[in-house]
This record gives structure tokens, C-alpha cells and sequence, in this order.
């Protein structure tokens, strides 16, 4: 008990304070916490406390956020090539949140066009983003950063009650994502659990996994929106229910999840979550989780994320619209790091109090769609979102929908779908159900020909010899 104490201290000072964590005294605090489960079923109020760490309170938060800037700039001004000429100029020991968005944003073009200048300590892993927005993104993780990130998720899912010794994850995303696989696994390890990495297969045979047909069927399966909608749409054309699967939680992430899709996959699979998860590679450790109300609430530990007017460029006002811009903090982010890394990710900027489970830690909206894909129409501008959320429980539409959005020179809205049994009618009514008005076109496209029409994640498929045409 008195060792778990230290470990504990140890840890909220480095948080603090901002020293390299001590991966195994993290690996540590793990086991200590797996100890306290198997003994007493549940964890006590003192290591509870560690799952939102020393930012939960607002007021130290903005005081411990210009900490963690100051030494995040200073570290890129000094290892970063590409950051020692974006900060010329720059005093780090008076960067703050105040003054941080006079420092310009970085974009996904500076890392691909300079990856080299960039790297801030020894590489060890590279990952790769998956293409599916634009040309595909390498970066590199050192040894120190795939110790310490699935070191930390296990502690946080372990104290959330997120996962258990008893569960097995299925992991269904593609295996260019290499850190977050890598991690997943590592955190089975940690905490004592069980990991199927399946990749994305076809659906059918990844169907086959979640029943069990091949042996455990899991109790958790990660992938992303389009992915997990051909599931559902297998296994209800197959006849499947709750009954017929053992999950209790479903973990979404990598695209919009819509609330409709969302409640197909809870009520199918018969989960009582459907997580619906921000994360981003260019971004890690940093993500976010979404609560009951749809907010995004981003993880205040590990980064800072800021809102920038799409109009404006500045902080936006809540209610505004704006890009998701976040800073993964240093000792967290060290060999390849990004400041102020603008996901271009479109996201409503939220009001500080909010009425949630999740209300003490920061939030945006979830996310709406990219910012050069909005539809600036003559009654004014929709997200992708608004477009994919009324559209989503459309008579015969099935998942994942398959569609495009464009305005036309007379500033109205128009709507390509990709599907062999939904009406035009039924989508406009349902479009104009939801405010919008929309003409709509409806492609009667074979799969083969709606995936290169309309590609989606769930098309980046790893064949197998079991399902491959001969």
C-alpha cells in the first residue's frame, strides 16, 4: 500500500511538473490497480482520483496549461528544425493560452513536405495515417512513447471500468495504423486481458469473429463508422440479435458516427456502449471521448486543444464554428511533435459550463465534417454532418451510406446517393425533415462500383484466403 502511495505522488508530480514519466512505475500502478480488483472488486476513491489527474479542477487548469506550453515550446525551439524557424522570435517563457495563437498553425502539408525537421529524439516505430482524406501521412514514435502511451490508457480504462482481466477486444482497423495496434496490444498485456487483432477483413467474416464461430466471440470491438455499419447491415440480413453476441461496448472512431447508426449498433449487438471516440495519429496520445450529450470532450492531460474561427482565424466564440487545433503536451509527444496542429477537423465551439457526465473536462461539438468540405449553400452553411444524420434513417438506405453533397451555381444543395432500394423521395423528405433542401439523385451502383464512387474507410480491406475469389 505504501509503495502504490509513492508510485501515485510520483506520478501527479510529474504530471505537474512536467519530468519524463517513469514508464515502469506506471506499469506499476497497473498491476496495483488489477491487485485492488482482484481483491476487493472495485478500486479505492484515492487511486480513482488519478483518472482525470491535476487538470480536473478549473481552477489550476489554465495555470498548469501555460506550464505545459511553455515547456513544450521551449523543448521544439531547441530539437525541432521545422520549429526553430516557426518560433523565431518567440519567448517560450511567456507562451501562454492568451498568447499562443499568435504562434501560425501547423498543417498536414508541413509534416509530409518536411517529415525530417520534425524529429525531436530517436525513432523507433513508424506509423501511417490511412489516406482516406488525402495523401497518407508517416510519422515516427520513439521506445519511450510506446511505453508510456499504453501504460497510461490501461491505467485510465481501468479506472473508468472500461476493460476487465474477463474481456476480449476485437480490433477491426487497418494495419497501416501500426502505434495504435501496437498499443492496443500492449494494454491487453498491462491489464490482463485478451486481444484478437482481426484488421479489416471483409464484414461477413469479421461477423463470423463476433459470434464466435471461430472460437471466443468478444466482449469489445474497435473499429470505425463505415466499418461497423457493413457489420450491422450483415448481421441483420442474416437475422442476428443481441442475443446472438457477447459485447458490452462498441468503440467508434475515425469517422463520423451517426446517432442513428449508433443506436443500430447498440440494439444489434445488444453493447451497452457505443463509445463514440476522437483520435487522430498525428495527434497522439491526445484524444477525446464523447458523452451522452454529443459533446466532444477533449482529454485536458495530454494537450491543448483550441477552436479557430473559420472566419477569422482567432479563438472562436461559442456557438461558432471553427477547426479543432490541438497541441499534444511534451513529456507526453517527444519524438515527432506537433504545436498547434490543425486537424481541419470542423467543430462547434462549446460554452465552459456544460450540464454532462463529462462537464468538468473541456468539450467541443462533435465533429461536423472537414473544413473544405462544407456546403456554403443560399440559406446558409450545413456540415457534412447535418447532411449524413438526415439522410441516416432513410427507408431502404443501408449502412454505410454511400454518398456525395455539392451546391450548385443557384446556391442550392444537391445529393448523389448510392443505393439499389432507397427513394429520392424518401431522402428528400427526410432532408427537408431535418431543414434542409436538397434535389436528389439516386445511384443505382452495384458495391464494387458505390466503394470506388464513394469511398469510405470500411473499403481500405485486408483479403483473406478464406473469403478471396478464386
Amino acid at each position: 500500500m505504501l509503495e502504490t502511495g509513492v508510485r501515485q505522488v510520483r506520478m501527479a508530480m510529474s504530471m505537474v511538473f512536467g519530468r519524463r514519466l517513469n514508464v515502469r512505475a506506471l506499469e506499476a500502478l497497473v498491476a496495483d490497480a488489477l491487485a485492488t480488483l482482484d481483491e476487493f472488486g472495485s478500486l479505492g476513491d484515492e487511486v480513482e482520483q488519478l483518472s482525470d489527474g491535476p487538470f480536473a479542477d478549473p481552477g489550476d487548469r489554465r495555470d498548469l496549461q501555460d506550464r505545459a506550453l511553455r515547456r513544450t515550446v521551449r523543448r521544439l525551439a531547441r530539437q525541432s528544425a521545422f520549429y526553430r524557424e516557426r518560433l523565431a522570435g518567440v519567448d517560450p517563457d511567456r507562451v501562454s493560452t492568451e498568447t499562443l495563437p499568435a504562434i501560425p498553425v501547423t498543417r498536414k502539408a508541413d509534416l509530409i513536405e518536411r517529415p525530417a525537421d520534425f524529429l525531436c529524439s530517436a525513432p523507433y516505430l513508424a506509423t501511417q495515417t490511412t489516406g482516406s482524406t488525402g495523401r497518407p501521412l508517416q510519422l515516427w514514435v520513439s521506445r519511450y512513447e510506446m511505453g508510456l502511451w499504453p501504460a497510461l490508457v490501461a491505467l485510465a480504462v481501468l479506472l473508468r471500468g472500461d476493460l476487465r482481466p474477463a474481456d476480449l477486444t476485437q480490433i477491426n482497423v487497418s494495419s497501416r495504423a501500426t502505434a495504435p495496434i501496437r498499443e492496443a496490444v500492449e494494454v491487453s498485456r498491462l491489464t490482463h486481458s485478451s486481444v484478437h487483432v482481426v484488421g479489416q477483413i471483409p464484414a461477413e467474416e469479421s461477423l463470423d469473429h463476433l459470434l464466435g464461430t471461430y472460437g471466443r466471440a468478444p466482449t469489445i470491438v474497435a473499429s470505425n463508422a463505415s466499418y461497423l455499419g457493413q457489420v450491422v447491415t450483415e448481421a441483420l440480413r442474416r437475422g442476428c440479435g443481441p442475443g446472438d453476441f457477447r459485447l458490452r461496448a462498441v468503440n467508434v472512431g475515425g469517422e463520423m458516427l451517426t446517432a442513428g447508426l449508433a443506436d443500430a449498433i447498440g440494439k444489434t449487438f445488444g453493447a451497452e456502449q457505443v463509445n463514440d471516440i476522437f483520435g487522430m495519429t498525428e495527434l497522439l496520445p491526445v484524444g477525446g471521448r464523447t458523452c451522452s450529450h454529443r459533446h466532444l470532450h477533449m482529454d485536458p492531460n495530454m494537450g491543448y486543444a483550441e477552436v479557430l474561427d473559420l472566419e477569422t482565424g482567432s479563438p472562436a466564440e461559442p456557438g461558432r464554428l471553427g477547426t479543432l487545433t490541438v497541441t499534444p503536451y511534451y513529456p507526453y509527444r517527444e519524438c515527432m511533435p506537433v504545436l498547434r496542429y490543425d486537424t481541419r477537423d470542423v467543430v462547434r465551439a462549446l460554452p465552459g459550463d456544460l450540464d454532462c457526465e463529462m462537464g468538468a473536462i473541456p468539450a467541443v461539438s462533435q465533429i461536423l465534417g472537414k473544413a473544405g468540405r462544407l456546403h456554403r449553400t443560399a440559406d446558409g452553411t450545413l456540415t457534412p454532418r447535418d447532411v449524413l444524420e438526415a439522410l441516416d434513417g432513410t427507408p431502404g438506405l443501408q449502412w454505410p451510406i454511400r454518398h456525395r453533397a455539392e451546391v450548385g451555381a443557384n446556391g442550392k444543395l444537391h445529393v448523389e446517393i448510392a443505393t439499389r432500394e432507397a427513394a429520392a423521395s424518401d431522402a428528400s423528405a427526410r432532408l427537408q425533415a431535418h431543414g434542409i433542401d436538397a434535389t436528389v439523385t439516386v445511384l443505382p451502383l452495384d458495391p464494387a462500383a458505390a466503394a470506388r464512387r464513394f469511398p469510405l474507410r470500411c473499403d481500405l480491406l485486408e483479403h483473406t484466403f478464406t473469403r478471396s475469389a478464386p
